[in-house]
């Protein structure tokens, strides 16, 4: 098994490195942490209509580009290390994922072009008040009206869920867990921003009234797409994390070699030498394990939930 990126995915780290550079300077991350919003519109349609990303993994007959989790993990992982303000976690990951498991076509049809162009900002409404990431988690219950469907109960902790366009809501229903789509603006919507500790990602309370809803996927499979999801996302997010720890590594060792004391730089120092290879082994057994991840998820295979579970941790 080859771990060696190809040229192409080179060359895509290149190009979102140098847009990042440019568009997520530390000064920037830190002024979009202080908006409601959380991100550049601007900077979202150019990522959307001139670099593709937001289509990255959406097959080419829902108006994306067809590449594999490999390449989604090496933009991630060059998010991480610019710490890009952005909806691109909860919208690609999330709902993107959600969506390309459900098994259902319409639902892929209708809102995949829309993720893939940049229009439509999506999320996935999972968690409850009670935090917990379990099927018996999901307590919220949808009953059926009419034609479609209607939700009741609340959501907290939702990324992006104050500025989604799309919402992805795991319910309940008699067979059990569904999924289904919410708009933004749907009656009996309530959306409340969260103050969070990390403010590179806003998270909001999401109560549902009544709220119209449209079932995505069969009833009662939706536990099924939702775990599936859990791991891409936990890769996912390995991926920016390891971006983020290599950033750090590399500020770092700059530090040591310009720092004085005593008349030289820190870095000659025996003790500062460690503490640094100490990093570079927790850094690159982090990447390991996160790159392997990303195969197992663009290969969908059976190893795909420890391997998950392993780049996690």
């Amino acid at each position: 098994m080859n771990f060696a990126f190809s040229e192409e995915q080179e060359e895509l780290r290149k190009t979102v490195r140098s847009f990042l550079d440019q568009k997520s300077p530390e000064t920037e991350v830190r002024r979009l942490m202080e908006t409601d919003e959380g991100y550049d519109p601007a900077v979202w349609k150019q990522m959307g209509e001139q670099l593709g990303l937001q289509g990255l993994i959406v097959p080419e007959e829902f108006g994306g580009s067809g590449y594999s989790y490999v390449e989604l993990g090496v933009v991630l992982e060059e998010m991480g290390r610019a710490l890009l303000c952005a909806p691109y976690f909860s919208t690609v990951v999330l709902a993107g994922n959600a969506l390309l498991h459900s098994g259902d076509d319409a639902a892929k049809k209708d809102y995949l072009p829309g993720i893939a162009s940049g229009e439509t900002i999506a999320t996935l409404a999972f968690t409850e008040p009670s935090g917990k990431w379990d099927e018996a988690g999901i307590t919220m219950e949808a009953m059926k009206k009419g034609d479609g469907w209607v939700l009741n109960g609340t959501k907290s902790f939702v990324l992006d869920g104050a500025t989604a366009s799309l919402i992805l809501v795991a319910a309940r229903t008699g067979k059990g867990v569904s999924l289904f789509g919410v708009e933004g603006d749907a009656s009996g919507l309530t959306r409340t921003a969260l103050s969070t500790m990390d403010q590179t990602r806003k998270q909001a309370k999401l109560e549902f009234n009544g709220t119209p809803a449209r079932l995505i996927g069969t009833e009662g499979d939706g536990w099924k797409t939702l775990s599936t999801v859990l791991d891409l996302a936990a890769v996912a997010l390995a991926a920016e994390q390891v971006g983020g720890a290599q950033k750090v590594l590399d500020m770092s060792v700059e530090y040591a070699k310009v720092r004085i004391q005593f008349g030289r730089p820190i870095g000659s120092f025996q003790a500062i030498k460690h503490k640094c290879a100490d990093m570079l082994l927790e850094v690159e057994s982090a990447k390991s394990a996160a790159y392997y991840g990303m195969w197992c998820a663009s290969e969908m295979n059976d190893e795909l939930p420890s391997v998950a579970s392993l780049a996690k941790a």
